[in-house]
């Protein structure tokens, strides 16, 4: 694609994204991402750069390591230009933690002067392990013959124009110390041009499967236990272009979840230049056709039927059900009571073929709302419940199959949908634990279709909660769970209870975009009372203090994924 037909396309896309929502959420939109740049400019100054005092203190902290483990870090070369190619090597030697090996493969180069640097590099540094290969093989074959030479009991990422930042290696080396079991590493990452200058930045969460499945989530900087990278073979040649999202998902399948460690520190500065996946992601689409490939693939190993689909430039993961279990949908309106007419006009909202609608209301109308939930629940049937708002409409007749769709998976536990305001802003999706008054809807007001952080308003991803706006669970779930918290959580809270107790038992909640439901009027906002507040924090302070799938980095005043200044 030439310049003219970006911005063509970029025109449209604006044009479009003017007449859905109009003109101010799109003003609000540029300005919010202005203020982002500018923002992380200054986080880079504050926080991205290491100064000689952070230096001393983390020499000091390395003698006090009770394990200093050797650290490999490998590289693939071909044809990289030499300025490049020097910033990633003395970015490796640079670095502040001293127990490291750097292991070279060159895939026979055809540029003169790679050779000579790498010769010159293994020269002046002892610790630098090089190996010509004689045929070309591509970055998987490469890989692997660095791999080869790797005799740490980590072994580090890089790619041969990236940069590490000098504290990069210390960090892996104090989680390895603070979490000895851990057997795969991953951090934060950023672009940086061809100048140096630091842009793009990527707050990750902490591992989120449903998002991982969606997007390369790991990406850079990537840690592994070298003994586990051996025992799968390492990168499987094939999958170029998304060998390394190949090679996590053969480990994850490998290891326990806990054993997936997140730093959420800048460690890695991915080289935005042209033709790079880093700067267009239409830049080489044989990599996302290879991505999906290899998710596939995995998620047929672990024993699950799915097709994984294009979606934009990412990907989505379409499980298959064998039958349609029969789902109680439970209609609630915190306003009223719910007519029959609305009864039957939820039933025509969706294509669903075993559905039973009942209400909240008419029970015991003067009980607090999550009583008459829970007394809806036992008065229903149905394998799944579906928690509904009165005030919301899908998009789509098949939102309901979606959602129940994931809902079936054993290891998923809660499932919610992407709720949007009249105006195709986003009212709510997942929940943020700890942000604004106690939680927060994420991306709340951002464009239906804007990315927002880490891509997670597009893509399937998961969260700590969801609200029971709309909330889809397997009742044995439910129940298990024992039900929403009656007595801590009347009015409200009581739907982020429950997911998390859900979350205690090993169950993930997520969130899939492709069901959308959106509010024909204004939605009924229940906050929650001082003794809500007071019961929630007790009882899950340390989620509250960190919420697993909101970077640390972020501001809590909101649940808009701002950079914490």
């Amino acid at each position: 694609m030439n310049a003219l037909s970006k911005y063509t396309s970029l025109a449209a896309k604006v044009v479009r994204y003017v007449r859905s929502s109009g003109l101010g959420p799109v003003i609000a939109t540029v300005r919010r991402n202005t203020r982002e740049r500018r923002a992380y400019q200054e986080w880079v100054r504050i926080y991205g750069t290491v100064t000689e005092k952070d230096r001393r203190e983390m020499l000091s902290r390395i003698e006090d390591f009770q394990e200093k483990p050797l650290i490999s870090v490998v590289v693939p070369v071909y044809n990289v230009e030499e300025p490049l190619l020097r910033k990633c090597l003395d970015s490796v030697t640079a670095q502040i933690y001293p127990n490291w090996e750097l292991c070279i493969a060159d895939d026979a180069s055809t540029k003169p002067h790679i050779r000579p640097v790498l010769e010159t590099y293994a020269a002046a540094v002892g610790r630098l392990k090089l190996v010509f290969r004689k045929k070309n093989g591509h970055i998987s074959a490469a890989s692997n013959s660095a791999l080869e030479l790797a005799t740490g009991e980590f072994t580090v990422l890089l790619d041969h124009d990236d940069e590490l930042s000098m504290d990069a290696l210390f960090w892996v080396a104090q989680e390895l110390n603070d979490h000895p079991d851990a057997m795969m590493i991953y951090s934060d990452e950023d672009l940086i041009d061809e100048m140096g200058a630091r842009s793009g930045p990527k707050f990750k969460p902490d591992f989120s499967r449903d998002l991982f499945y969606s997007i390369n989530l790991v990406t850079h900087l990537s840690a592994y236990r070298t003994s586990v990278l051996r025992k799968i073979g390492g990168f499987r040649e094939g999958l170029e272009g998304s060998q390394d999202y190949d090679l996590a998902l053969r480990v994850i399948e490998n290891i326990r979840e806990d054993q997936i460690r997140h730093i959420p520190r800048m460690l890695y500065h991915w080289r935005a230049t042209p033709g790079s996946l880093a700067l267009d992601l239409d830049a080489k689409p044989y990599a996302h056709a290879s991505a999906r490939r290899a998710i596939s693939e995995h998620i047929g190993r672990t024993g699950k039927q799915a097709e994984i689909v294009e979606t934009g430039y990412l990907h989505r993961v379409r499980y298959k059900v064998p039958a349609s279990p029969r789902v109680c949908l439970i209609l609630d309106d915190p306003a009223g009571p719910i007519g029959e007419e609305k009864i039957e006009a939820v039933r025509r909202m969706t294509n669903y073929p075993d559905l039973r609608v009942t209400t909240e209301g008419g029970r015991e109308v003067r009980a607090a709302r999550a009583a008459r939930l829970n007394s809806a629940v036992r008065e229903s049937d149905g394998a799944v419940l579906c928690f509904l708002c009165a005030g919301l409409s899908p998009l789509s007749t098949d939102w309901l199959s979606e959602l129940v769709s994931f809902a079936m998976q054993p290891d998923i536990g809660v499932v919610g949908a992407k709720l949007l305001h009249p105006d195709n802003t986003i009212a709510g999706s997942g929940l943020v634990i700890g942000a604004g008054q106690i939680v927060a809807a994420a991306h709340e007001w951002f464009l239906r279709n804007a990315p927002g952080n880490m891509s997670r308003n597009r893509l399937i991803s998961n969260y700590s909660a969801i609200s029971v706006q709309c909330m889809v669970v397997r009742r044995e779930v439910f129940d298990e769970a024992g039900g929403f918290d009656e007595k801590n959580f009347p009015e409200s809270l009581f739907d982020a209870d429950l997911c998390m107790k859900i979350r205690e038992s090993g169950r993930r909640v997520m969130v899939t975009p492709f069901s959308e439901l959106i509010w024909r009027r204004r939605k009924a906002d229940v906050h929650p009372t001082e003794s809500e507040r007071a019961s929630f924090t007790e009882r899950w302070r340390e989620v509250v203090e960190n919420d697993p799938f909101y970077n640390p980095n972020l501001s809590k005043a909101d649940a808009s994924f701002s950079i914490k200044l």
